[in-house]
């Protein structure tokens, strides 16, 4: 029997006290400010979770709301250590009054935290076109290495997706009318389930492999905020761990989309490239691939069924209008998501400093659907090989002809395990062999090769940081007398800027029939 919501008047009027602000969701109150309880002059937040029952999570007795947020503390430090500070007590002393922490009786609980910056969420950040490529591939990495790190589950992968998909068919089902096209939701549903029939044997095969694990649960660009000039995910689902134990790709999937969804396509597919590199070492994670389209598209649902609920509860009818307008947006894009992209292959060569990797990194987010082209670059996977990270040095011992060979064997395994899914091949290619090699690992198969005069290079190269090409201008002297042979691929001039060498390449994918994203 359900319990009756418990009056929390008086604690919101005794934090409300404290605070500078205040921010309402529909499962908790945050308060944000200087509490003289807490801290000597530092802002702290403290986040009351309201006596509600919303089906999935009923937070209505103490007992339940001291649970999360003991929950929430422990499981946001996995990815958040120093943002958590811990769980204080409301309390009701000797005299009556209510007081946050001390001596008394408890009536409530809240979850303590240190206060980032105003405008520090990255969905703030995002909006004034503040993401980089450093911070989008801290990012990355740490969403990896805490993948890496989670508690894994057992169970099948496909019985657990095909939960998410029912419970999204319920949150449907309970909008009011017309709040979504009721059609398009009965569409999605059948080829949400027609996909998951596909990626069964793989779900389970993924989950039999470790690939389930205790995620994050929520990781979208507004439950990431820089902390100490670096990316950290903070507010997980932590009310279900059942919710939260899924495929990484899955948990994963959700910053793709928010990324996407917002029109940070590049950015998205760095995101998924970098991840894919750094999440499974030499091995990556091509084989979840076929499934990523499924966990897009519900990721996108999930956002179009409580943007269409939240949005029905406006009083205003334009604030209305504009939520709803933004809900079926995102249930297009579920859609949209499960319809595939095309295949094939495209190699980007050229001495060092042509611009091969800029330009491979802005086509890999046009080929193919979202979150586009799996970008496999030669120096980053010799890094991966040697077990460093991508921006490390390596000794010249690791550039021999044998290393290098390796490196290229290594790339046409990965391009040819990956045959439903476009690729981008980026190296130098000087000899024949390896380009013959790399043609023959996908179909179809477009050949790029970049050219530009030394003195370009040469001033290429030396502006060059932070990047995992350990090339120099003795390495562009060196590549002079290369004896590259004929070369039957597209040439293409990069003596330009990186945006005109972008649309020649554009223009001969076109011309060869590939499949192209609008930026």
């Amino acid at each position: 029997m359900p319990h009756p919501p418990q009056d929390q008047s008086a604690t919101i009027a005794m934090l409300a006290q404290g605070a500078e602000a205040r921010i309402d969701t529909n499962a908790a109150i945050l308060f944000l400010g200087q509490f003289s309880a807490l801290s000597q002059g530092e802002d702290r937040v403290v986040k009351l979770k309201r006596a509600v029952d919303l089906g999935f999570l009923d937070f209505t007795t103490l007992a339940a709301r001291k649970s999360v947020c003991e929950a929430e503390v422990a499981l946001n430090r996995r990815t958040a250590p120093d943002l958590y500070l811990g769980v204080e007590a409301v309390v009701r002393g000797a005299d009556g009054r209510l007081a946050l922490g001390g001596e008394g009786d408890p009536v409530d609980y809240v979850v303590v935290m240190r206060r980032f910056p105003s405008g520090d969420l990255l969905a703030e950040v995002a909006a004034r076109g503040g993401l980089t490529a450093p911070m989008l591939r801290d990012l990355a990495d740490g969403v990896a290495a805490f993948h890496a790190e989670a508690a894994v589950a057992q169970g099948s992968g496909a019985t657990r997706m095909a939960a998410i998909i029912a419970g999204n068919r319920r949150s449907f089902a309970a909008l009011p009318q017309g709040a979504l096209d009721a059609s398009k939701v009965a569409l999605w549903a059948r080829r949400a389930e027609g996909a998951l029939a596909l990626v069964a044997p793989l779900l389970d095969a993924r989950a039999a492999a470790g690939k389930v694990r205790h995620c994050h649960g929520d990781l979208h660009l507004a439950n990431i905020c820089l902390w100490q000039g670096r990316p950290v995910a903070f507010d997980c689902l932590e009310f279900s761990e059942e919710l939260a134990t899924t495929d990484v790709l899955y948990d994963l999937a959700f910053l793709l989309m928010d990324l996407w969804e917002r029109g940070h396509r590049e950015k998205a597919n760095l995101v998924f490239n970098r991840y894919c590199d750094r999440v499974g070492g030499q091995t990556g994670e091509e084989d979840g691939l076929p499934a990523l389209p499924l966990f897009l598209s519900v990721r996108a649902a999930i956002r179009a069924h409580v943007g269409a609920a939240g949005a029905m509860r406006q009083a205003d009818s334009a604030t209305r209008a504009t939520k709803l307008g933004e809900a079926r947006a995102y249930l297009d894009a579920a859609l949209g998501f499960l319809e595939g992209g095309a295949r094939g292959l495209v190699a980007v060569g050229g001495l060092s400093c042509t611009g091969k990797s800029t330009l491979a990194g802005a086509l890999a987010a046009r080929i193919g659907s979202a979150p586009g082209a799996r970008w496999l670059r030669s120096d980053v996977l010799r890094k991966l090989m040697a077990g460093v990270a991508p921006e490390e040095r390596l000794p010249p011992a690791s550039y021999t002809r044998e290393a290098s060979a390796a490196v290229y064997a290594e790339m046409e395994r990965r391009a040819r395990d990956l045959p439903d899914w476009p690729v981008v091949a980026d190296a130098v290619f000087a000899d024949a062999a390896e380009r013959a090699g790399i043609a023959a690992c996908g179909a179809p198969f477009l050949g790029l090769w970049l050219e530009a005069p030394e003195a370009v290079l040469v001033a290429r190269v030396d502006a060059r940081r932070d990047d995992a090409s350990d090339a120099d201008a003795a390495v562009v002297a060196r590549q002079r007398d290369y004896a590259i042979g004929p070369i039957d691929w597209q040439r293409i001039d990069a003596s330009g800027s990186p945006q005109q060498t972008l649309d020649a390449a554009l223009a001969a994918l076109a011309q060869h029939g590939f499949i192209l994203q609008k930026p």
